[in-house]
């Protein structure tokens, strides 16, 4: 049919005109050697540069690792507690830490808690400043919403490719993969948080004198929490499943253990540890939602 069809019409109009294969050709080739040299010339440099942060991953994961698991259940579940003031969500952590404990994967667990919580905490230090810039000028919330939205919709296993090209394989170059895929969400609900406080506080704010420094720290930021509070749980959610990914390039914990399971089609480890990625996002999921509902009842009572 498309051929009979084709037979009546110009040829332009049937095959799509594209770009000649060799300027194509000789375009990619233009970048890649262009990105390769720019890896050669400065991928030590980056590589010195993020030092800092592979002592801090190691450092994390070791304390993590190496902390009698009864003291990390402790800790863990106090914080849960403090957090969420719920029993039920209390004992849900307890109880998710436990099963995970006795079916052999508490090491790999804690590898990967050490991951998201590295990941969280840049995307907390990226994620802000950025939101907060948004927020206060429209130009450029219209020139950064567009890189969110390539970077929200990009396949995750595109970011692999120029992290391990300039870092190669390891810890780090995952970290960096996760982060990129994980702080969108931060940057968006920042921005839209501070926006969403009410004009009338401002004005009141303005009336007694408040420089926007004072309005940002005083007022906007303190209302806009649940928002920001929200924006952290869909980082620390996205990093979870980015870190299954990032397992391809050497980041180890509970990603690597699926990796392995669907390489060689091992359901009762793949089930197993899908479990466990499944718990602490529930646990931080769970955790976080709760102590945002906290945060929006005690701002209400504030501006009531």
């Amino acid at each position: 049919m498309a051929t009979a069809i084709c037979s009546y019409l110009p040829e332009l109009l049937c095959k799509f005109p594209s770009i000649d294969e060799n300027l194509m050709r000789e375009f990619k080739k233009t970048v890649d050697t262009g990105f390769k040299g720019f890896v050669r010339s400065y991928g030590d440099v980056l590589d010195t540069a993020l030092d800092p942060l592979q002592w801090f991953l190691n450092w994390l994961q070791n304390l993590f690792v190496d902390t009698p698991w009864f003291i990390f259940l402790l800790v863990l579940t106090t914080i849960v507690y403090l957090a969420s003031r719920n029993i039920r969500i209390t004992l849900g952590t307890a109880l998710s830490m436990i099963v995970i404990g006795l079916v052999g994967l508490w090491q790999d667990t804690m590898i990967t808690l050490a991951m998201v919580t590295v990941c969280t905490l840049i995307s907390i230090v990226i994620g802000i400043p950025i939101g907060i810039v948004m927020a206060r000028s429209n130009r450029v919330q219209g020139f950064i919403n567009p890189i969110l939205d390539v970077m929200q919709t990009m396949p995750s296993f595109v970011y692999l490719i120029p992290v391990v090209m300039i870092f190669g394989i390891g810890k780090v170059p995952g970290l960096i993969a996760v982060v990129i895929y994980a702080v969108p969400p931060m940057i968006r609900l920042t921005n839209l948080g501070i926006r969403l406080v009410d004009k009338e506080v401002l004005e009141a704010a303005d009336a007694f004198g408040s420089s926007p420094g004072q309005k940002l720290k005083n007022v906007q930021i303190p209302l806009a929490l649940p928002t920001i509070m929200a924006g952290i749980n869909q980082t620390i959610m996205m990093s979870l499943a980015m870190v299954v990914v990032a397992s391809m390039i050497g980041v180890g914990g509970l990603g690597k253990n699926v990796l392995q399971a669907i390489t060689n089609q091992f359901f009762t480890i793949g089930f197993l540890n899908g479990f466990a990625l499944v718990a602490i996002a529930i646990i931080f999921d769970r955790t976080s939602q709760a102590y945002g509902k906290r945060l929006q009842k005690h701002t209400e009572v504030i501006h009531g």
